[in-house]
């Protein structure tokens, strides 16, 4: 399944540049600054159950699809929030899965699949109805041995650092595990506090009390709920942390004077916010956390526009990341302009944008980094996390923001086997940008590799504060 010149350019000239400049990045660490990952597993370092519950019901990229096509949730054993019951038969999902594999071609679940299917199982040719039952023995007889326990796929995937993405009211004690076992893998929590963020977010209310038991402060109040967010992020610090992530509906920000804070926040809390009055509060929260990371160095990420769990049906059903995240249009010069404009020239900052509109990019995101020296864009993501996708990423921000202004690939995924595959399908499309900027001689092939390197490993590891390679 696996060509080894897969997503290399077609021309042969071409071709090759590419397969000199990937051979110079396919073997270096992996660095992954993004992702949702469990904690538990390394901690645990348990064995992962079966074929179905490692690579199908957790990963809303396959199950989309699949539901996409008359597939229900329930019958791909996706767990229901409201007890209703679900397929449990493992074997079943499986052959679902198998008999609907033709679904996937030419998107990067196919190519993540079949690099993990034949790297780590070594089973080999697309999935049929005929060859579900042997493939999932394969692979459920590989699940029982040492090799495919977690702390052995970090290893073998050859991870410096693996970021989980932690909401602000985890107590963290698997990183807290982590940090006192004698294992030397790096895994290290990111700090997600949308949940007291968000006013629309499940539970806001309360959540916002827990964020006060948890801290010792009054988070009744608009200078008690600053004290309690810079305790935790102190918290998440402690255990390895460099950056924070924050999932908003816009790229909105604000920058209120504090009475106009405090009386915004007694609005939000008594629930007699208006919805203007939700986003200009999820607006000034943005300029709160740059104002943190002043002071703590934690690296911003920012993530705006996709409108959350788009089917009211399957959120009551199954909860969110079920697959109806749906991108929409997001405006970044404007929102961004209030916290720019108040720390946007600190060098103590950086802000890390990510986008679900792809007509950002050009128009806005690479003119904003290409000016403000505290923007970084974020790889392309979600959606476009594709061979075309990141392709365009490359065409539309380079001559603009550069190279130098971009971090690297992060693979965003909560299916720890996909891993490896992710990040050799990046290296290769950036390589074969490369080579194309070689053989139409815009950039000598010396730099075309230095260039590769640091965007697969250098990059990453400066933007995310890890330090040097050990």
């Amino acid at each position: 399944m696996l060509h080894p010149d897969r997503f290399f350019p077609a021309d042969e000239t071409t071709r090759a540049v590419a397969r000199r400049l990937f051979a110079q990045v396919e073997a270096l660490p992996l660095i992954c600054p993004h992702g949702h990952t469990e904690p538990a597993w390394f901690a645990q370092n348990e064995r992962f159950p079966d074929p179905a519950q490692l690579l199908i019901v957790p990963d809303h990229y396959v199950v989309r699809m699949l539901v996409s096509q008359g597939i229900h949730h329930a019958e791909l054993g996706v767990p229901s929030r409201d007890g209703t019951p679900v397929e449990t038969d493992s074997r079943l999902i499986w052959r679902r899965f198998a008999q609907n594999y033709h679904l996937f071609r030419s998107t990067p679940v196919r190519h993540w699949m079949d690099y993990t299917l034949e790297t780590l199982f070594e089973v080999e040719g697309p999935l049929t109805a005929e060859t579900a039952d042997v493939a999932y023995d394969t692979i459920a007889e590989a699940l029982e041995t040492e090799a495919l326990r977690p702390r052995a796929l970090y290893e073998r995937f050859w991870i410096e650092v693996l970021s989980t993405t932690d909401g602000c009211l985890d107590s963290l004690p698997h990183h807290a595990a982590l940090r006192d076992s004698d294992w030397a893998g790096r895994i290290v929590p990111t700090y997600r506090p949308d949940q007291v963020t968000n006013p629309d977010a499940e539970g806001f209310a309360e959540n916002v009390v827990k964020l006060g038991v948890m801290t010792g402060e009054d988070t009744q109040s608009w200078a008690g709920l600053l004290r309690a967010h810079r305790k935790r992020r102190a918290d998440f610090i402690a255990l390895g942390a460099t950056a924070t992530d924050h999932g908003h509906p816009t790229a909105r920000t604000a920058d209120l004077d504090v009475s106009t804070c405090e009386a915004l926040f007694a609005r939000i809390l008594s629930g007699s916010g208006t919805e203007e009055d939700k986003e200009l509060f999820r607006a000034q929260m943005l300029t709160e956390m740059a104002r943190m990371s002043l002071e703590d160095g934690l690296v911003m990420q920012l993530h705006p526009g996709s409108r959350r769990n788009h089917s009211r049906a399957v959120f009551d059903r199954f909860g969110p990341d079920k697959g109806f995240d749906i991108p929409g249009p997001t405006d970044y010069v404007e929102a961004l302009r209030p916290l720019l404009n108040a720390h946007g020239h600190d060098p103590r900052l950086t802000l890390i944008l990510f986008t679900l509109d792809e007509t950002a990019y050009g128009r806005e995101l690479a003119p904003l980094a290409g000016a403000y020296p505290c923007l970084k864009l974020g790889p392309a993501w979600w959606f476009f996390d594709s061979p075309d996708g990141m392709m365009r990423y490359r065409e539309r921000v380079t001559e603009t923001a550069g190279y130098y202004n971009t971090v690297g690939f992060n693979d965003d995924t909560r299916a720890l086997p996909s891993i490896a595959a992710r990040h050799d399908m990046a290296r290769r499309i950036d390589c074969a940008f490369l080579a194309r900027q070689v053989v139409e001689h815009r950039l000598p092939e010396d730099e075309a590799a230095e260039v590769a390197a640091d965007l697969t490993y250098h990059l990453p590891k400066r933007a995310y504060g890890y330090g040097e390679a050990p």
